[in-house]
Protein backbone atom coordinates (compact mmCIF):
# COMPACT_ATOMS: atom_id res chain seq x y z
CA UNK A 1 0.00 0.00 0.00
CA UNK A 2 3.26 1.87 0.13
CA UNK A 3 2.94 5.35 -2.55
CA UNK A 4 5.97 6.43 -4.26
CA UNK A 5 6.73 9.66 -3.85
CA UNK A 6 7.43 10.88 -7.53
CA UNK A 7 7.40 14.77 -6.13
CA UNK A 8 9.62 14.78 -3.56
CA UNK A 9 12.20 17.38 -3.92
CA UNK A 10 10.81 18.91 -6.60
CA UNK A 11 10.01 23.09 -6.05
CA UNK A 12 6.09 24.33 -6.00
CA UNK A 13 5.50 27.06 -8.38
CA UNK A 14 5.96 30.72 -7.18
CA UNK A 15 2.55 31.89 -5.36
CA UNK A 16 1.24 28.00 -4.51
CA UNK A 17 0.78 26.62 -0.40
CA UNK A 18 1.67 23.05 0.08
CA UNK A 19 -0.99 21.12 0.57
CA UNK A 20 -2.38 21.15 4.27
CA UNK A 21 -3.11 17.36 4.36
CA UNK A 22 -1.02 14.21 5.17
CA UNK A 23 -1.55 10.68 4.66
CA UNK A 24 -0.99 8.65 8.28
CA UNK A 25 -0.33 5.02 8.32
CA UNK A 26 -1.59 2.86 10.86
CA UNK A 27 -0.93 -1.06 11.63
CA UNK A 28 -1.41 -3.57 8.54
CA UNK A 29 -3.25 -1.63 5.91
CA UNK A 30 -5.54 0.64 7.75
CA UNK A 31 -4.39 4.48 7.14
CA UNK A 32 -6.15 7.92 7.23
CA UNK A 33 -6.08 11.51 6.23
CA UNK A 34 -4.89 14.59 8.70
CA UNK A 35 -4.37 18.67 8.70
CA UNK A 36 -1.14 19.36 9.60
CA UNK A 37 -1.06 21.75 12.67
CA UNK A 38 -0.81 25.09 11.71
CA UNK A 39 2.69 26.52 11.71
CA UNK A 40 4.10 22.64 12.68
CA UNK A 41 5.98 21.18 9.33
CA UNK A 42 6.06 17.45 9.22
CA UNK A 43 7.43 15.20 7.21
CA UNK A 44 7.33 11.37 5.47
CA UNK A 45 8.60 9.23 8.57
CA UNK A 46 8.00 10.74 11.26
CA UNK A 47 5.86 9.44 14.28
CA UNK A 48 3.00 11.86 15.62
CA UNK A 49 0.28 11.56 17.57
CA UNK A 50 -3.21 11.92 16.61
CA UNK A 51 -6.86 12.41 17.97
CA UNK A 52 -9.29 9.60 18.57
CA UNK A 53 -12.06 8.70 20.08
CA UNK A 54 -11.48 8.49 22.92
CA UNK A 55 -8.31 9.59 23.22
CA UNK A 56 -5.35 9.54 21.02
CA UNK A 57 -3.48 7.56 18.55
CA UNK A 58 -0.07 7.06 17.56
CA UNK A 59 1.22 6.21 13.32
CA UNK A 60 3.85 7.31 10.89
CA UNK A 61 3.58 10.14 8.42
CA UNK A 62 3.65 7.82 5.20
CA UNK A 63 2.65 10.98 2.62
CA UNK A 64 2.51 14.23 2.15
CA UNK A 65 2.61 17.50 -0.54
CA UNK A 66 0.54 17.34 -3.68
CA UNK A 67 0.42 13.50 -3.79
CA UNK A 68 -1.88 13.56 -0.81
CA UNK A 69 -4.59 15.47 -2.77
CA UNK A 70 -4.28 13.08 -5.71
CA UNK A 71 -4.91 10.33 -2.80
CA UNK A 72 -8.11 11.99 -1.65
CA UNK A 73 -9.46 12.66 -5.19
CA UNK A 74 -8.57 9.00 -5.67
CA UNK A 75 -10.53 7.92 -2.38
CA UNK A 76 -13.37 10.46 -3.53
CA UNK A 77 -12.73 13.15 -0.99
CA UNK A 78 -13.07 16.29 -1.28
CA UNK A 79 -9.84 18.94 -0.59
CA UNK A 80 -11.89 21.22 1.91
CA UNK A 81 -13.34 17.87 3.65
CA UNK A 82 -13.61 17.98 6.98
CA UNK A 83 -10.11 15.89 8.70
CA UNK A 84 -9.33 15.23 11.95
CA UNK A 85 -5.77 17.60 13.40
CA UNK A 86 -2.61 16.33 14.00
CA UNK A 87 -1.88 17.22 17.68
CA UNK A 88 1.76 17.06 17.96
CA UNK A 89 4.97 15.07 16.96
CA UNK A 90 5.28 11.95 19.02
CA UNK A 91 7.65 12.25 22.12
CA UNK A 92 9.77 9.54 23.42
CA UNK A 93 7.22 8.81 26.11
CA UNK A 94 4.31 8.78 23.79
CA UNK A 95 6.01 5.98 21.59
CA UNK A 96 6.95 4.01 24.41
CA UNK A 97 3.20 3.69 25.60
CA UNK A 98 3.00 2.89 21.98
CA UNK A 99 5.05 -0.01 21.61
CA UNK A 100 3.89 -1.43 24.99
CA UNK A 101 0.75 -1.18 23.60
CA UNK A 102 2.24 -2.83 20.33
CA UNK A 103 3.32 -5.74 22.52
CA UNK A 104 0.25 -6.49 24.24
CA UNK A 105 -1.37 -7.78 20.66
CA UNK A 106 -0.25 -10.99 20.38
CA UNK A 107 -0.90 -12.38 24.19
CA UNK A 108 -4.64 -10.44 23.67
CA UNK A 109 -5.45 -12.47 20.26
CA UNK A 110 -4.71 -15.96 21.93
CA UNK A 111 -6.80 -15.35 25.39
CA UNK A 112 -9.93 -13.64 23.38
CA UNK A 113 -9.65 -16.74 21.18
CA UNK A 114 -10.29 -18.60 24.21
CA UNK A 115 -13.08 -16.53 25.26
CA UNK A 116 -14.62 -17.07 22.16
CA UNK A 117 -14.21 -20.56 22.69
CA UNK A 118 -15.86 -20.79 25.74
CA UNK A 119 -18.87 -19.11 24.88
CA UNK A 120 -19.26 -21.18 22.02
CA UNK A 121 -19.85 -17.88 19.66
CA UNK A 122 -19.30 -18.84 15.80
CA UNK A 123 -17.16 -16.32 14.88
CA UNK A 124 -12.57 -16.03 14.21
CA UNK A 125 -11.47 -13.51 15.00
CA UNK A 126 -8.69 -12.44 12.91
CA UNK A 127 -6.69 -9.49 14.10
CA UNK A 128 -6.23 -7.01 16.77
CA UNK A 129 -5.19 -3.43 17.03
CA UNK A 130 -4.27 -1.36 20.30
CA UNK A 131 -4.86 2.36 20.24
CA UNK A 132 -1.36 4.22 20.68
CA UNK A 133 -2.66 5.45 24.60
CA UNK A 134 -3.21 1.79 25.09
CA UNK A 135 -6.77 2.75 26.25
CA UNK A 136 -8.58 0.76 23.16
CA UNK A 137 -8.18 -2.15 21.28
CA UNK A 138 -10.34 -2.79 18.02
CA UNK A 139 -10.72 -6.37 17.65
CA UNK A 140 -11.06 -7.45 13.63
CA UNK A 141 -13.38 -10.65 13.07
CA UNK A 142 -15.07 -12.79 10.70
CA UNK A 143 -17.98 -14.79 11.02
CA UNK A 144 -21.03 -15.86 8.32
CA UNK A 145 -24.25 -14.96 10.49
CA UNK A 146 -25.01 -12.00 12.67
CA UNK A 147 -23.86 -12.43 16.19
CA UNK A 148 -24.74 -10.79 19.52
CA UNK A 149 -21.91 -9.44 21.13
CA UNK A 150 -23.29 -8.22 24.33
CA UNK A 151 -21.80 -11.24 26.55
CA UNK A 152 -18.53 -10.81 24.80
CA UNK A 153 -17.71 -7.65 24.89
CA UNK A 154 -18.13 -7.60 28.63
CA UNK A 155 -15.98 -10.30 28.72
CA UNK A 156 -13.43 -8.93 26.99
CA UNK A 157 -13.48 -5.22 28.41
CA UNK A 158 -12.90 -7.09 32.18
CA UNK A 159 -9.95 -9.47 31.07
CA UNK A 160 -8.02 -6.42 29.19
CA UNK A 161 -9.35 -3.60 31.25
CA UNK A 162 -9.84 -1.41 27.83
CA UNK A 163 -12.54 -0.39 25.75
CA UNK A 164 -13.78 -2.69 23.06
CA UNK A 165 -14.31 -2.49 19.67
CA UNK A 166 -15.79 -5.27 17.27
CA UNK A 167 -15.30 -4.37 13.97
CA UNK A 168 -16.47 -7.31 11.15
CA UNK A 169 -14.35 -7.81 8.30
CA UNK A 170 -14.47 -9.82 5.22
CA UNK A 171 -12.05 -12.70 4.01
CA UNK A 172 -10.39 -10.50 1.51
CA UNK A 173 -9.43 -8.18 4.07
CA UNK A 174 -8.71 -10.37 6.78
CA UNK A 175 -5.94 -11.97 3.92
CA UNK A 176 -5.46 -8.27 3.77
CA UNK A 177 -4.61 -7.95 7.26
CA UNK A 178 -2.76 -11.03 7.56
CA UNK A 179 -0.74 -10.85 4.36
CA UNK A 180 1.35 -14.10 2.88
CA UNK A 181 2.90 -15.02 -0.59
CA UNK A 182 0.53 -16.46 -3.16
CA UNK A 183 0.93 -19.02 -5.59
CA UNK A 184 2.67 -16.75 -8.42
CA UNK A 185 5.58 -16.19 -5.94
CA UNK A 186 4.63 -12.56 -5.40
CA UNK A 187 3.00 -10.79 -1.76
CA UNK A 188 -0.77 -10.77 -1.90
CA UNK A 189 -2.10 -7.98 -4.38
CA UNK A 190 -4.58 -7.30 -1.51
CA UNK A 191 -1.81 -7.07 0.92
CA UNK A 192 0.54 -4.81 -1.30
CA UNK A 193 -1.78 -2.83 -3.91
CA UNK A 194 -4.95 -3.76 -4.08
CA UNK A 195 -8.01 -2.21 -2.04
CA UNK A 196 -10.94 -2.23 -4.56
CA UNK A 197 -12.30 -5.54 -4.06
CA UNK A 198 -14.54 -6.71 -7.01
CA UNK A 199 -17.09 -9.41 -7.25
CA UNK A 200 -15.07 -12.58 -8.83
CA UNK A 201 -17.36 -15.08 -10.32
CA UNK A 202 -16.81 -18.31 -11.85
CA UNK A 203 -17.48 -17.08 -15.52
CA UNK A 204 -14.43 -14.89 -15.40
CA UNK A 205 -12.70 -18.51 -15.50
CA UNK A 206 -15.18 -20.08 -17.94
CA UNK A 207 -14.03 -17.23 -20.51
CA UNK A 208 -10.10 -17.73 -19.78
CA UNK A 209 -10.49 -21.41 -20.28
CA UNK A 210 -9.51 -22.63 -16.92
CA UNK A 211 -10.48 -25.82 -15.19
CA UNK A 212 -13.16 -25.10 -12.44
CA UNK A 213 -11.32 -26.80 -10.12
CA UNK A 214 -11.61 -25.02 -6.77
CA UNK A 215 -8.37 -25.28 -5.15
CA UNK A 216 -6.70 -23.91 -7.65
CA UNK A 217 -9.56 -20.80 -8.24
CA UNK A 218 -9.29 -20.16 -4.37
CA UNK A 219 -6.85 -17.80 -3.02
CA UNK A 220 -5.38 -17.85 0.53
CA UNK A 221 -8.75 -16.49 1.95
CA UNK A 222 -10.83 -19.32 0.23
CA UNK A 223 -12.29 -17.11 -2.14
CA UNK A 224 -11.92 -17.06 -6.12
CA UNK A 225 -8.53 -15.14 -6.65
CA UNK A 226 -8.79 -11.40 -7.59
CA UNK A 227 -6.31 -11.87 -10.36
CA UNK A 228 -8.81 -13.38 -12.02
CA UNK A 229 -10.34 -10.10 -12.66
CA UNK A 230 -7.37 -9.22 -14.16
CA UNK A 231 -7.21 -9.80 -17.71
CA UNK A 232 -11.10 -10.66 -18.35
CA UNK A 233 -12.14 -7.62 -20.00
CA UNK A 234 -9.34 -8.96 -23.25
CA UNK A 235 -10.55 -12.19 -23.04
CA UNK A 236 -14.52 -11.13 -23.49
CA UNK A 237 -13.11 -8.60 -26.25
CA UNK A 238 -11.18 -12.02 -27.77
CA UNK A 239 -13.41 -14.40 -27.34
CA UNK A 240 -16.54 -12.24 -29.84
CA UNK A 241 -15.25 -13.98 -33.11
CA UNK A 242 -15.20 -17.48 -31.38
CA UNK A 243 -18.31 -20.21 -31.92
CA UNK A 244 -20.29 -20.95 -28.51
CA UNK A 245 -18.31 -23.61 -26.24
CA UNK A 246 -21.82 -25.81 -26.49
CA UNK A 247 -21.74 -25.32 -30.30
CA UNK A 248 -22.14 -29.17 -32.57
CA UNK A 249 -20.87 -29.48 -35.94
CA UNK A 250 -22.22 -32.31 -38.41
CA UNK A 251 -19.73 -34.62 -40.41
CA UNK A 252 -20.90 -37.12 -43.08
CA UNK A 253 -19.10 -39.42 -40.67
CA UNK A 254 -20.58 -37.90 -37.07
CA UNK A 255 -20.59 -35.49 -34.75
CA UNK A 256 -17.82 -33.11 -33.52
CA UNK A 257 -17.57 -30.48 -30.61
CA UNK A 258 -15.88 -27.55 -28.98
CA UNK A 259 -12.72 -29.08 -27.35
CA UNK A 260 -11.06 -26.54 -26.07
CA UNK A 261 -10.22 -22.45 -27.61
CA UNK A 262 -7.38 -20.91 -27.77
CA UNK A 263 -7.37 -16.96 -28.25
CA UNK A 264 -3.97 -16.12 -28.48
CA UNK A 265 -3.58 -18.14 -31.62
CA UNK A 266 -6.85 -18.25 -32.68
CA UNK A 267 -7.12 -21.79 -33.11
CA UNK A 268 -10.74 -23.87 -32.02
CA UNK A 269 -9.94 -27.44 -31.19
CA UNK A 270 -12.58 -29.74 -32.26
CA UNK A 271 -12.93 -33.60 -31.02
CA UNK A 272 -14.47 -36.59 -33.08
CA UNK A 273 -16.93 -37.98 -30.89
CA UNK A 274 -17.84 -40.83 -33.36
CA UNK A 275 -14.32 -41.68 -33.30
CA UNK A 276 -13.37 -43.00 -30.02
CA UNK A 277 -9.73 -42.34 -28.63
CA UNK A 278 -9.28 -39.65 -31.16
CA UNK A 279 -7.60 -36.79 -30.27
CA UNK A 280 -8.69 -33.15 -31.06
CA UNK A 281 -8.23 -31.72 -34.29
CA UNK A 282 -6.78 -28.04 -34.55
CA UNK A 283 -8.83 -25.29 -36.43
CA UNK A 284 -8.24 -21.96 -37.26
CA UNK A 285 -11.31 -19.73 -36.71
CA UNK A 286 -12.40 -18.79 -39.80
CA UNK A 287 -12.80 -22.76 -41.20
CA UNK A 288 -14.85 -22.66 -38.11
CA UNK A 289 -17.38 -20.36 -39.43
CA UNK A 290 -17.20 -21.41 -42.71
CA UNK A 291 -17.96 -25.40 -41.20
CA UNK A 292 -21.47 -23.88 -39.33
CA UNK A 293 -21.92 -21.96 -42.68
CA UNK A 294 -22.02 -24.79 -44.65
CA UNK A 295 -24.01 -27.09 -41.98
CA UNK A 296 -26.54 -24.22 -41.91
CA UNK A 297 -26.99 -24.82 -45.48
CA UNK A 298 -27.27 -28.67 -45.14
CA UNK A 299 -23.69 -29.88 -46.23
CA UNK A 300 -21.26 -31.25 -43.76
CA UNK A 301 -17.22 -32.33 -44.86
CA UNK A 302 -16.12 -35.58 -44.57
CA UNK A 303 -13.98 -35.38 -42.07
CA UNK A 304 -12.66 -32.27 -40.18
CA UNK A 305 -9.23 -33.20 -40.61
CA UNK A 306 -9.92 -31.82 -43.98
CA UNK A 307 -9.52 -28.30 -41.83
CA UNK A 308 -7.21 -29.10 -39.79
CA UNK A 309 -4.01 -27.11 -39.08
CA UNK A 310 -0.25 -27.93 -38.63
CA UNK A 311 0.64 -26.33 -35.27
CA UNK A 312 3.74 -24.54 -35.91
CA UNK A 313 6.29 -24.71 -32.90
CA UNK A 314 6.44 -21.98 -30.47
CA UNK A 315 9.59 -19.90 -31.08
CA UNK A 316 9.98 -18.78 -27.81
CA UNK A 317 9.80 -21.87 -26.71
CA UNK A 318 12.70 -23.07 -28.87
CA UNK A 319 14.87 -20.36 -27.72
CA UNK A 320 14.17 -19.99 -23.92
CA UNK A 321 13.47 -23.83 -23.45
CA UNK A 322 16.99 -24.09 -21.73
CA UNK A 323 18.37 -21.50 -21.45
CA UNK A 324 21.23 -22.58 -18.56
CA UNK A 325 20.83 -26.09 -19.56
CA UNK A 326 19.68 -27.23 -16.19
CA UNK A 327 16.13 -28.34 -17.10
CA UNK A 328 16.84 -31.80 -15.03
CA UNK A 329 16.48 -31.60 -11.54
CA UNK A 330 17.97 -35.23 -11.10
CA UNK A 331 21.13 -34.73 -13.48
CA UNK A 332 23.36 -34.95 -10.94
CA UNK A 333 21.81 -37.50 -9.45
CA UNK A 334 21.60 -39.45 -12.83
CA UNK A 335 25.79 -38.93 -13.69
CA UNK A 336 26.33 -39.85 -10.39
CA UNK A 337 24.64 -43.19 -10.42
CA UNK A 338 26.30 -43.70 -14.00
CA UNK A 339 29.88 -43.40 -12.08
CA UNK A 340 28.65 -45.70 -9.68
CA UNK A 341 27.45 -48.64 -12.08
CA UNK A 342 30.41 -48.12 -14.02
CA UNK A 343 32.83 -48.57 -10.96
CA UNK A 344 30.91 -51.35 -9.74
CA UNK A 345 31.60 -53.49 -13.34
CA UNK A 346 35.56 -51.70 -13.47
CA UNK A 347 35.47 -53.79 -9.59
CA UNK A 348 33.53 -56.79 -11.34
CA UNK A 349 36.19 -57.50 -14.18
CA UNK A 350 39.31 -56.74 -11.61
CA UNK A 351 37.98 -59.53 -9.18
CA UNK A 352 37.10 -62.15 -12.10
CA UNK A 353 40.99 -60.98 -13.77
CA UNK A 354 43.45 -63.49 -12.45
CA UNK A 355 46.29 -62.65 -10.21
CA UNK A 356 49.64 -61.89 -11.93
CA UNK A 357 52.29 -64.86 -10.90
CA UNK A 358 54.12 -63.80 -7.42
CA UNK A 359 50.80 -60.95 -6.75
CA UNK A 360 51.37 -60.47 -2.97
CA UNK A 361 54.89 -60.55 -2.35
CA UNK A 362 57.47 -57.85 -1.89
CA UNK A 363 60.01 -59.30 -4.10
CA UNK A 364 62.84 -58.21 -6.58
CA UNK A 365 62.40 -58.36 -10.09
CA UNK A 366 63.00 -61.42 -11.96
CA UNK A 367 66.45 -61.33 -14.58
CA UNK A 368 65.58 -63.06 -17.93
CA UNK A 369 65.65 -66.72 -17.71
CA UNK A 370 67.91 -68.19 -20.57
CA UNK A 371 65.94 -70.73 -23.09
CA UNK A 372 65.55 -74.10 -21.33
CA UNK A 373 67.31 -76.88 -23.40
CA UNK A 374 65.11 -79.50 -25.11
CA UNK A 375 65.62 -82.65 -23.60
CA UNK A 376 66.98 -85.36 -25.92
CA UNK A 377 64.60 -87.94 -27.23
CA UNK A 378 63.37 -91.18 -24.94
CA UNK A 379 63.66 -94.51 -26.44
CA UNK A 380 60.33 -96.63 -26.07
CA UNK A 381 60.11 -99.06 -23.38
CA UNK A 382 60.15 -102.41 -23.74
CA UNK A 383 57.03 -104.27 -24.91
CA UNK A 384 55.75 -106.48 -21.36
CA UNK A 385 58.69 -104.33 -19.03
CA UNK A 386 57.73 -103.31 -15.50
CA UNK A 387 56.82 -99.48 -14.65
CA UNK A 388 60.26 -99.36 -12.72
CA UNK A 389 62.25 -100.89 -15.92
CA UNK A 390 64.54 -97.76 -17.70
CA UNK A 391 64.55 -96.81 -21.13
CA UNK A 392 66.08 -98.14 -23.82
CA UNK A 393 69.39 -95.55 -24.34
CA UNK A 394 70.22 -95.44 -20.64
CA UNK A 395 70.41 -96.09 -17.08
CA UNK A 396 67.30 -95.43 -14.90
CA UNK A 397 69.45 -94.05 -12.41
CA UNK A 398 71.06 -91.57 -14.06
CA UNK A 399 67.83 -90.20 -16.05
CA UNK A 400 66.34 -89.51 -12.75
CA UNK A 401 69.49 -87.65 -11.84
CA UNK A 402 69.92 -85.61 -14.73
CA UNK A 403 66.34 -84.40 -13.89
CA UNK A 404 67.18 -83.20 -10.35
CA UNK A 405 70.27 -81.66 -11.61
CA UNK A 406 69.02 -79.54 -14.13
CA UNK A 407 65.55 -78.87 -11.70
CA UNK A 408 68.45 -77.45 -9.79
CA UNK A 409 70.16 -75.36 -11.90
CA UNK A 410 66.80 -73.64 -13.16
CA UNK A 411 66.49 -72.95 -9.06
CA UNK A 412 69.83 -71.68 -9.31
CA UNK A 413 69.60 -69.20 -12.73
CA UNK A 414 65.87 -68.01 -10.78
CA UNK A 415 67.40 -66.95 -7.47
CA UNK A 416 70.66 -65.45 -9.43
CA UNK A 417 73.47 -66.99 -7.61
CA UNK A 418 74.68 -68.49 -10.28
CA UNK A 419 74.90 -67.23 -13.92
CA UNK A 420 72.87 -69.13 -16.64
CA UNK A 421 74.94 -72.37 -18.30
CA UNK A 422 73.70 -75.34 -20.15
CA UNK A 423 72.48 -78.42 -18.78
CA UNK A 424 74.49 -81.45 -18.94
CA UNK A 425 73.87 -84.03 -20.86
Amino acid sequence: MTVFDWLQGVALPSGVTPFDAVEVRFKANRKAFFRKPEGTDVHVGDVVVVEADPGTDVGVVSLTGELVRAQMKARKLREDAELTKIRRRATQEDIDVWQQARLREADTVREARRIIQGLRIEMKLADVEYQGDGRKATFYYTAEERIDFRQLVKELASAFSIRVEMRQIGARQEAARVGGIGVCGRELCCASWLTDFRTVSTSAARYQQLSLNPQKLAGQCGKLKCCLNFELDQYVEGIKDFPSPNAKFKLKEGRAVVFKMDIFKRLVYLLNLDEPGSSPVPVAVEDVKELLEMNARGDAPVSIAELAIEEEPDEMEEVYADVVGQDSLTRFDEARRKKRKRGGRDRDRDRNRPAPQGAGTASAPKPPQSPRTPEPPRSPRPEGAAPGTPAAGGDGAESNRARRNRGRGRDRRKSGNEAPRPDAG
